[in-house]
């Protein structure tokens, strides 16, 4: 089964969504232009392993969860 971009970073628009923020704030927070954030959300660019780890940080979800590989939200436990 193949995920077109687009879909695999639906989540990524949701979770601003719900949370009520705009793309500037998100990329604020996480240190990219809102440009380049859009294009994440749009599924035009793929987004850097940084990126999806400070997303997942934000939001307090896992990168499976991000990508669509899983619908469970919860992190994975830090290392020590």
């Amino acid at each position: 089964m193949v995920i077109k971009m687009a879909e695999r970073y639906e989540r990524i628009r949701n979770l601003r969504e719900d949370s009520d923020l705009t793309q500037a704030e998100i990329g604020k927070q996480i240190n990219v232009p809102q440009r380049t954030y859009a294009y994440y959300e749009s599924g035009e660019r793929m987004i850097p392993p940084q990126v999806l780890i400070a997303l997942a940080q934000f939001y307090h979800v896992s990168v499976d969860y991000l990508l669509g590989l899983t619908d469970q939200k919860a992190p994975y436990p830090h290392r020590k």
